[in-house]
């Protein structure tokens, strides 16, 4: 079975589709606001050569996708599937952000539904990641059901949270 990481996929507020080079002005100008990352491990990457970085590792996953808000048909967030291990059949959900006049739930959440749904047409178990200080990207991966796994070591060396959310106990958001 072929599996899409940069499928395009629609809900009512938004659509997920894959990010391209030429996403580059509107993603970092979101991207760019340091309130987003207040609570992230990396606290600089709204600093540009630290975003140039994620934007370009998004370029090469194949798995990167920009949400756009179907109201204004503007980007207003990035997001990523990773490491997909089919013989454990799973696949990590991470690198989310959105722009701060989307907080709030219901753009994340759809976001996340999403995805997680496309990701159980191939595998079991979605893999989420949070800086251990990250409360507000841990509550929303809560939110969705997902199970607290652990604990790891991340890429900034600060401790990160690890979540399971399985294809048997996924209900959908909000219900």
């Amino acid at each position: 079975m072929a599996v899409d990481l940069q499928p395009t996929l629609t809900g009512k507020l938004l659509q997920m589709r894959p990010l391209r080079e030429d996403d580059w002005d509107a993603i970092y100008a979101l991207a760019r606001d340091p309130l987003i990352w207040e609570q992230h491990p990396d606290r600089e990457r709204w600093r540009e050569e630290r975003f140039r970085v994620v934007f370009r590792e998004g370029m090469e996953s194949g798995g990167a996708l920009v949400a756009v808000d179907l109201a204004t048909k503007r980007p207003i967030g990035f997001t990523r599937y990773h490491d997909f291990r089919p013989e454990q059949s799973e696949i990590e959900i991470g690198w989310t952000f959105l722009a701060r006049s989307h907080w709030g739930g219901k753009y994340n959440s759809e976001m996340k539904d999403l995805m997680v749904r496309h990701a159980f047409t191939f595998v079991n178990t979605v893999v989420f990641s949070a800086g251990v200080d990250n409360l507000r990207s841990r509550r929303a991966i809560e939110k969705l059901g997902a199970v607290r796994f652990g604990t790891e070591i991340n890429r900034n060396g600060g401790e990160s949270v690890v979540y399971h959310l399985t294809a048997a106990s996924y209900k959908g958001y909000g219900t």
